[in-house]
């Protein structure tokens, strides 16, 4: 006969899990409810995903929002207030990184420091990216960034329509030169080729929430003939661009040392200082995964930003004036600018700032995984959870920035013109939070600095006409993705006087 004190047992015991599940359930951040087993798979918009997230935080009221992703626990920081309280002070939680098996195998990333698990091989690559980057270190690359700011310049009075094309000539050329010491073509450059399709990769595939794979990983074992595979043939299209850009340039400084012709690099400079009793094998691959990494975070920041600023400058014309007469009246007419008039421009300095801002390179944050269970404003956030950084909504707070969608530079300054101290690094999010915060920061804010500045100086950015004289409107329209871009817009470059050729000339030879 069944002991009833034991069935008594069991069945308190079941209610008592019922109800703690129930009230665990409870305790998540809200969010929207989901389907039984695929969760909120289906919620999730395939592009432009920060626009749903922060929908959503307005709509539950909450700055932390939970999702179910096919059994995937995924909560999204919408405000910079929570990024503070859980991605710095509760860093030893959240600097972990989730495993993407689409871009970390599929597409072969997993030499990239960016996206690896919060231990000690991203420790030593990090080290060894500092060492070079950090912000003394990167002054040093300043007349590098001039050079390749004054090249751009020659290249829109040259050839004005390709300015895209132009852009990533220039973040190719700077971070080439200085991670491997390689002096690019004029045009057509195998390197930049090849780099462009492995961040385009990196970019579609480091995208939290963009392939099911990432969240339901046994399907990385689908053969890629199987109906619905098509993921599985892209990534292996990407991971031929991501491997080249990895190995590539590498081997050309080795080469290069080895016949004595190597220019002075970061790559040079940790090859020479190899320790005969270190494993040069390993060191080797740390060294040429660190250069790649630099190479993709350095560029996509660069190219995004400008792009940014251009169309900027055809929506907001009065904005462009405003700067122009502020680097006119410091700079003048008979020079360019360089990095010493960074302290008399004020403007420029909040344009830059509100460029990063109104559209951020990086909307999400590459994702955090919480190691341990935690609670925020008295909600339940499990251990394993993929935690992203709504880059999009926490620059776009009301609270924070008034009329978010518009381009406003004023809001980063005093009645006086001056910088404002309470607004100080208020623009950070748009390089990421906590200890995973992006390490090049320094150079690519330099580097977008310079080139804004100096196009500025030299030209009137202008919406062109069709054969009939209409103005043709910019669509205003970004790609989605890890990293977004402005989609293809028509610009016109008008030199702002006949002396600017000369000056644009005469620039680009004291820079040589």
């Amino acid at each position: 006969m069944i002991d009833l004190q034991v069935v008594a047992l069991c069945v308190t015991a079941a209610l008592a899990i019922g109800v703690f599940l129930r009230q665990r359930r409870r305790s998540l951040p809200p969010g929207p409810k989901g389907i039984p087993v695929l969760g909120n798979v289906f919620d999730i918009p395939k592009e432009f995903e920060w626009i749903a997230y922060d929908r959503w935080s307005r709509e539950y009221r909450s700055d932390v929002i939970y999702l179910n992703l096919a059994g995937t626990p995924v909560v999204v920081v919408n405000s910079a207030q929570a990024a503070h309280e859980l991605f710095e002070k509760r860093s030893l939680l959240y600097s972990d990184r989730v495993r993407l098996p689409m871009l970390n195998e599929l597409v072969g990333c997993n030499w990239h420091f960016l996206f690896m698990d919060y231990g000690d091989d991203w420790r030593e690559r990090r080290r060894v990216f500092h060492q070079f980057f950090h912000s003394n270190a990167s002054v040093g690359y300043r007349p590098r960034e001039l050079k390749v700011a004054r090249e751009l310049l020659s290249r829109l009075l040259e050839s004005p329509d390709d300015f895209m094309t132009h852009l990533r000539h220039m973040a190719g050329s700077l971070i080439l030169g200085v991670t491997y010491g390689i002096d690019v073509q004029p045009s057509n450059d195998p390197y930049i080729a090849t780099a462009e399709t492995a961040l385009h990769a990196i970019s579609m595939a480091g995208n939290a929430g963009a392939y099911l794979v990432d969240y339901i990983p046994i399907l990385k074992y689908v053969p890629s003939w199987f109906p619905g595979a098509a993921f599985k043939r892209q990534a292996a299209e990407w991971k031929k661009a991501t491997d080249a850009m990895l190995e590539r340039p590498f081997k050309a400084v080795t080469q290069a040392m080895a016949e004595g012709k190597a220019h002075p690099s970061m790559i040079a400079s940790l090859l020479t200082e190899l320790k005969e009793d270190e494993d040069k094998d390993r060191k080797e691959k740390v060294f040429s995964g660190v250069a790649a990494a630099a190479y993709t975070g350095g560029s996509d920041t660069t190219v995004s930003a400008l792009g940014s600023f251009f169309l900027a400058m055809l929506l907001y014309p009065d904005i462009q004036r405003k700067a122009q007469i502020e680097v006119d009246r410091v700079v003048g007419r008979d020079r360019l600018p360089d990095f010493s008039d960074e302290p008399s421009l004020p403007y420029v300095t909040a344009l830059v700032k509100e460029v990063l801002r109104w559209r951020p390179v990086t909307p999400l944050a590459v994702p955090h995984r919480l190691t341990s269970d935690d609670v925020y404003n008295g909600y339940h956030l499990p251990s394993g959870s993929i935690v992203v950084g709504n880059v999009w909504a926490i620059l776009h707070d009301e609270r924070t920035f008034p009329d978010p969608e518009a381009f406003v530079p004023e809001r980063w300054l005093n009645e006086d013109g001056s910088l404002r101290s309470d607004m100080r690094d208020a623009e950070l999010a748009a390089f990421g939070f906590g200890r995973r915060i992006c390490p090049g920061r320094y150079m690519a804010v330099a580097s977008v600095w310079i080139g804004i500045a100096s196009v500025l100086s030299t030209f009137d950015l202008l919406k062109p006409r069709d054969a009939n004289g209409h103005i043709i409107e910019p669509s205003g329209d970004y790609y989605s993705g890890l990293v977004t871009y402005p989609k293809p817009f028509r610009c016109a470059f008008k030199p702002r006087s006949e002396s600017t050729v000369e000056l644009i000339h005469n620039g680009l030879q004291e820079s040589d």
